[in-house]
Parts: structure tokens; C-alpha cells; sequence
């Protein structure tokens, strides 16, 4: 990439058809995991105009009715009918296909099929040998661009989509309906975030706004108070701020009344990158909401940026980029890469060998690590459908377990004994 660029991020608030499923799939991956911290748990939903679809592959001991965590869930995002925007949890169709996990599957996670024969320092606990549900390649990220170490862009997006549901929710404005999105263009000069060139949001309203029905003047309402009431106090919490010369873009399509799963069929998993970094580092494929902690898309991205973080943290690299890499039944990774794109204190190389003697990155262990199993039922029954919006990762509204840089004075120590070879 060249030192001097453009580089735009977005996000999308949780009313959002897509993060609509994808709240509605970790909704039932809270109620299992509240009731059966070991349900195994694979939740796809769709959405469409006065439909909700919930199909996948649960296996649990406990019961939990599903009709209803999609009602409650849709009815917490704001889809009350006429009001909220067309679609009503009351009379939306609930329609549900659930099967067991495949015992193919659960043969190689439930025990790993290798045998451990390193005398690796990790821990040799044997419930941590599980293998992997699934092989595949995930990556974590951090940088020093922001005070939650992530890219600028993604950072600003997540916060306007975030301000853009709390105005609606607060009623600061009454004709806000719950769909929405976020984009902002930074422009990089030597590598660095400078300026913001531009701000996109869109966002859903009612036909008539503060008894105006003239969509013109209905626009003109809205733009200013997006400005005021949302992107201005987002940016009071950053250094870079809009300038003379940024483009504000608001509801740039002209009118936007008909929107959430009324408006667009919505599907879990089909917003990956607002989960992540906004773009800005690689991504795996791997979707995160609906899925269990055994499932590595999910806990091994979270582990990678965890190891990203504290590298970043601990002052080893300005920009670090962790993949990781699985096959399905195998309890170690199959390969470990450290890039920190020539901003590390020590090699690439060196810094993955730390990782690997540092970070125990088998499933088990990062379950373990991060209690992933009982976070659930430990934050009142609602913890993945928190991050099921507004991003899986630089969280800073509520207690992450992958966010926390308690690693960092083990990083440098070893690392100081590779600068005084």
C-alpha cells in the first residue's frame, strides 16, 4: 500500500437485515450456552418482509424456545410494525429447521485425533484436548492508530452506526426507524490517518418527519440533524475531525422509508468485515454469529486478535497482523504467521516463535482463556448478541475477554532476549 491514500470503512447499525440475523443467531447461542454451557451450536436465520428462518445444527440437553428468542430479539432491535419500519416481531412468520451435529464432526472435536507429543510449556490438561470444529485460516489485527488499537476508519464507522441507534432508542429525534449505515473515507498521508474526507450515512425514517411530508424539506431536517446529534459528537472523542473540506453524504439515495427485512432479505454472516477491521487487514471467510466457542471461526479470530493487541500493546510492533490456521479434529494450529509489516522492534520471524511458546492457541485452551462457554450466563444471559453489532473486536462498551493486554510484560521480556543476542 502507498504511503498516501484514501481508505474507506463502514458499518450498519443492528437494525440492519443482516445484523438482524446475526443478533438472532447469537440470541439462541446465548439462551444454549445460559442453560447448557457444552450445547453445541450452529444457528444460520435469514430474514425477509414478515418471515424469520432458523436453520442449522444444535446439540444440547436442555430446551430452549427458539420462536421466542427471535420475537424478543427482533422486538429489542425495534421492529414493532408500522412504527418500526414495516416489519412487527408480533406477526412475523417463525419458522424454525434444526438438526443435530454431524456425529462425523463431533467424533474429531469431541477428542483431538493426534496424539500430543511435544514438550511444549502449555498446559497438558486433558480437557483441553479437543480438536477443531472445522478447519479454515482466521486472522486478528491490531494497530496504534486508535486508543482500542484499530484502524481509524473502522473505529469511526462503528461509532457513528452505534450514535445513529442511540439517537433513535433515546428518542432525541421520533422519526428514526432502526436501519442504518455508516461509512467514513480517511485520508492517509505518510502512512498516517490526517483527515477525513468523507462521511456516508444512511439512515431509515418515517414518511413523515416533524409534520413535513415534502421529502425535500423532510431530507434537509435530517441531514442537519445527523450532523449535530450524531457525527459531531462521535468526533469530539477523536483527534482527526472533519474539516472545510470533508463531504458530508447523508441518505445520499434521497429518500430512505422502506428498509430493514421489509426492504432487503437479510442472512447471518453476510457482514464480516464490519465484524472485524473494516477491510483494513485480511480476513479468513469465516462468519462469527450463530456459532459455538468450539468452532475455530469464531474463538480462534478472537484469540488472534488477542495476540495482535498485546503484541501492538506492548510496544513490539505498530501494526500486527496474526493468522491462524486449523484442520477439522486437530488441536494445534497448523501454522502460526506474524506480520507486522516492518514495524517491529524484533524480526517477524522471532516474534512468531514468542507467540508460539507464549500463546496456548489450541480450541480448548482458548475457551478456557477466555471462558467462552460461560460468558453468557455470566452477563445476565446476553453476551454474543451484544457483539453481534457494532464489531466482535476493539469493543470498549463492555467487558471483552480478547481485549485485555495482560500479556504484554511476558511479551517483552522475551522479546528483550532476542535484542540482546
Amino acid at each position: 500500500m502507498t504511503k498516501n491514500f484514501l481508505f474507506t470503512s463502514e458499518s450498519v447499525t443492528e437494525g440492519h437485515p443482516d445484523k438482524v440475523c446475526d443478533q438472532i443467531s447469537d440470541a439462541i447461542l446465548d439462551e444454549f450456552l445460559t442453560k447448557d454451557p457444552k450445547a453445541r451450536v450452529a444457528a444460520e436465520t435469514t430474514v425477509t418482509t414478515g418471515l424469520a428462518l432458523v436453520c442449522g445444527e444444535i446439540t444440547s440437553n436442555c430446551y430452549v424456545d427458539i420462536p421466542s428468542v427471535v420475537r424478543n430479539t427482533i422486538k429489542s432491535i425495534g421492529y414493532n410494525g408500522e412504527e418500526g419500519g414495516g416489519f412487527d416481531y408480533k406477526t412475523c412468520a417463525v419458522l424454525t429447521s434444526i438438526d443435530e451435529q454431524s456425529t462425523d464432526i463431533a467424533g474429531g472435536v469431541n477428542k483431538a485425533l493426534e496424539t500430543r507429543s511435544d514438550n511444549s510449556d502449555v498446559s497438558v490438561d486433558e480437557t483441553l484436548d479437543i480438536g477443531a470444529g472445522d478447519q479454515g485460516i482466521m486472522f486478528g489485527y491490531a494497530c496504534d492508530e486508535t486508543p482500542e488499537l484499530m484502524p481509524l476508519p473502522i473505529s469511526l464507522a462503528h461509532k457513528l452506526a452505534y450514535r445513529l441507534a442511540e439517537v433513535r432508542k433515546h428518542k432525541l429525534v421520533d422519526y428514526l426507524r432502526p436501519d442504518g449505515k455508516s461509512q467514513v473515507s480517511v485520508e492517509y498521508i505518510d502512512g498516517k490517518p490526517k483527515r477525513i474526507d468523507t462521511i456516508v450515512i444512511s439512515t431509515q425514517h418515517d414518511p413523515v418527519v416533524n409534520g413535513i411530508s415534502d421529502n425535500q424539506k423532510i431530507q434537509e431536517i435530517i441531514k442537519e440533524d445527523i450532523i449535530n446529534l450524531v457525527i459531531k459528537p462521535v468526533f469530539d472523542n477523536y483527534d482527526v475531525k472533519p474539516d472545510e473540506s470533508t463531504k458530508y453524504l447523508i441518505n445520499p439515495s434521497g429518500r430512505f422509508v422502506i428498509g430493514g427485512p421489509q426492504g432487503d432479505a437479510g442472512l447471518t454472516g453476510r457482514k464480516i468485515i464490519v465484524d472485524t477491521y473494516g477491510g483494513y487487514a485480511r480476513h479468513g471467510g469465516g462468519a462469527f454469529s450463530g456459532k459455538d466457542p468450539t468452532k475455530v471461526d469464531r474463538s480462534a479470530a478472537y484469540a488472534a486478535r488477542w495476540v495482535a493487541k498485546n503484541i501492538v500493546k506492548a510496544g513490539l510492533a505498530k501494526k500486527c497482523e496474526i493468522e491462524l490456521a486449523y484442520a477439522i479434529g486437530k488441536s494445534k494450529p497448523v501454522s502460526i504467521l506474524v506480520d507486522t509489516f516492518n514495524t517491529g522492534k524484533i524480526s517477524d520471524e522471532e516474534l512468531s516463535k514468542i507467540v508460539s511458546e507464549t500463546f496456548d492457541l489450541r480450541p480448548a485452551a482458548i475457551i478456557k482463556q477466555f471462558d467462552l462457554r460461560n460468558l453468557p450466563q455470566k452477563n445476565g444471559g446476553k453476551f454474543y448478541q451484544k457483539l453481534a453489532a457494532y464489531g466482535h473486536v476493539g469493543r470498549e462498551d463492555f467487558i471483552v475477554p480478547w481485549e485485555q493486554t495482560q500479556m504484554t510484560e511476558v511479551l517483552v521480556e522475551k522479546a528483550n532476549k532476542f535484542v540482546n543476542c
